[in-house]
């Protein structure tokens, strides 16, 4: 079977020339550089954000900035920029790429350039970096997600709390690495106490007799798709529950998806060898992903 990604996206000839934000500017691919001191890439100090684009206007832009500017405080990292500026910067990078829908941004702030290679935050003296990565993309919609359970966890906030968007992902990239060794696509990721959290990108989901059951959120990331689904889910009168629940429960779902920003809902078809229902899309992930395209087009 053919590996995918939850990002799979169509090919688009467009990206070839695309240009990008950086500190200001609109800048080309040659100019879209940093310093090689910058705490991003010597220390992955920095958070980040998400953000589709559909017909004409970013989908929760105020609530992707929430989370953006509480990260940044969490960590003790001024963006240098208010609200309004970031949206400025989205809006002149849009107009500048002619953007008008299915596109995808990355919003990215570090601490900025460093004076020595070395981890202490004063050391980053020069303000932080803002970049601004911006794709036209279109989800390719292949055949259901395998995913493979992993030994990596989603851990205890007083280490690296999961709710935090930051730059430092080795922890999901390796529990990644570890899920393609197994032949899956992804990884299923468990919280401390054993019980299933997320994957090592999206938020997940099951669907056990109508009910829709994701993590508590205690270890997961705060997705604001995830949020959604939840809430589109009590407005429709579709049974949810934020709740422990263990494996030997995920493999008699007859449903399983994962959100997110970029692909919204996709669905599971296998975990760790087992046939999720009919491996493929169900009928209530059908009627969440319907609520949810009906919801962005608001």
């Amino acid at each position: 079977m053919t590996e995918q990604t939850t990002h799979d996206a169509q090919d688009d000839p467009r990206n070839a020339s695309l240009k990008f934000y950086l500190n200001g500017r609109i800048v080309g691919a040659e100019e879209a550089v940093v310093s090689i001191y910058d705490s991003g890439f010597m220390m992955g100090d920095g958070v980040w954000e998400g953000l589709r684009l559909y017909d004409g206007r970013w989908a929760f832009l105020d609530e992707h900035l929430d989370r953006l500017f509480e990260a940044a405080k969490a960590i003790d990292l001024d963006i240098g920029m208010d609200r309004g500026e970031l949206v400025s910067a989205l809006e002149e990078l849009r107009v500048a790429n002619g953007m008008e829908t299915d596109a995808h941004a990355r919003l990215m702030v570090t601490r900025g350039r460093k004076v020595r290679p070395f981890q202490h935050p004063s050391l980053s003296r020069f303000g932080p970096t803002v970049a601004i990565i911006m794709e036209y993309s279109v989800p390719k919609q292949g055949r259901p997600l395998r995913l493979a359970t992993v030994p990596h966890l989603r851990g205890l906030p007083m280490t690296q709390d999961p709710k935090l968007n930051s730059h430092s992902k080795l922890n999901c990239i390796l529990a990644c690495i570890a899920a393609e060794k197994a032949g899956a696509d992804e990884a299923l990721m468990l919280d401390v106490h054993g019980f299933v959290n997320t994957t090592n990108a999206c938020n997940f989901f099951i669907v056990r007799k109508g009910e829709v059951w994701t993590s508590t959120g205690d270890y997961c990331m705060n997705g604001i798709t995830r949020r959604k689904v939840i809430e589109l889910c009590r407005e429709a009168e579709i049974p949810v529950f934020e709740k422990n629940f263990s494996l030997v429960e995920c493999y008699s779902a007859e449903e399983a998806f994962v959100t997110g920003t970029f692909g919204a809902q996709a669905a599971v078809g296998e975990i760790d060898g087992r046939v999720i229902g009919g491996g493929d899309m169900g009928p209530v992930t059908q009627r969440i992903r319907g609520l949810y395209k009906e919801l962005v087009a608001l």
